[in-house]
């Protein structure tokens, strides 16, 4: 058996702190879509890749941020090397583009982009990821450039951020609350804690009680301690009607953490929906194409 002080310098050494880069194995052509590839610079300057896809006539915009280890695309978990990534059954694809051709059909612009050392954007930060703080520029990056364009400046805005790309929000908006004034709403399917997810993770390998030894090995990577990128705090920022759906028994986190991210969101008009019947992250990613009614429900009733 390997020794447990490598095992957890391995964990922390792998996705937990640097990103697989991806292929985008689909476009939104391939879904009778029209789009433009674009670029524009995070708040820091790091050069994120976009797809624009526009809807004629429409002055509705989504913003959508993916998730870790994802792109814009989704995450080509049905092909080595990467089917085995994700423990827990989670070997099949995520593909975001049937949700985005449902936003679309629904009279709804969309902006996706790749979050620094995802796709094809740039790289940053030693190609570290922060679950959430450096991330948040890109975030605020994205919506620095919407309202910069002149056809999309006066838009009404609304944000699909998934997990990474939740967490990257949370924190986006504690430190630059100017830029969510005009955003109507926010969904944000499976948002999660770093100490959860480790938890579970050292779980699985037999080693639970090592947490400590984790947090200490994360912030010889980071600087950052665990509890510091966790979006608990930041969800206490949050001024926008926010939907937040989850898989209950998903077994790479566990329920009262995506609980405790939803109590701390201050807002009244905010929505928890327990994905039910499934212990797989990914059916999380990949619910809304087969169960639109809520997705479009919160959008057009908040994007009107």
């Amino acid at each position: 058996m390997a020794d447990t002080s490598e095992m957890i310098n391995g964990l922390v050494g792998g996705m937990f702190t640097h990103p697989v880069r991806t292929p985008l194995l689909h476009t939104p052509d391939e879904y009778g879509m029209a789009y433009e590839d674009v670029t524009f610079p995070s708040l820091d300057g790091t050069p994120l890749e976009a797809w624009w896809i526009p809807a004629p006539g429409s002055d509705k915009l989504i913003v959508a941020n993916h998730p870790l280890p994802m792109n814009r695309y989704g995450f080509p978990s049905h092909l080595e090397p990467w089917k085995q990534m994700v423990p827990g059954g989670n070997d099949f694809e995520v593909n975001f583009l049937p949700e985005y051709k449902a936003l679309h059909d629904a009279d709804y612009n969309i902006l996706t982009y790749d979050a620094r050392n995802h796709g094809h954007s740039g790289a940053a930060n030693g190609e570290l990821f922060t679950w959430g703080l450096f991330e948040s520029r890109d975030v605020a990056g994205s919506l620095t450039y919407v309202k910069s364009r002149p056809d999309t400046a006066g838009m009404t805005l609304g944000l699909l951020s998934r997990c990474m790309g939740g967490n990257s929000t949370y924190v986006a908006m504690a430190r630059h609350p100017e830029l969510f004034e005009d955003v109507r709403c926010l969904v944000n399917p499976q948002p999660v804690s770093l100490r959860v997810m480790a938890g579970q993770a050292l779980g699985a390998m037999g080693i639970a009680d090592r947490i400590d030894d984790f947090d200490r090995a994360f912030q010889l990577v980071t600087s950052f301690t665990i509890d510091q990128v966790s979006p608990i705090e930041y969800a206490k920022s949050c001024q926008v009607p926010t939907f937040i759906t989850q898989v209950r028994d998903d077994v790479l986190t566990r329920p009262e953490d995506v609980q405790a991210i939803f109590d701390a969101i201050p807002v009244a008009d905010k929505k928890l929906f327990w994905i039910e019947g499934s212990t797989r992250r990914w059916d999380g990613y990949t619910y809304f194409p087969e169960h639109l009614e809520q997705l479009l429900d919160w959008f057009d009733t908040h994007m009107k």
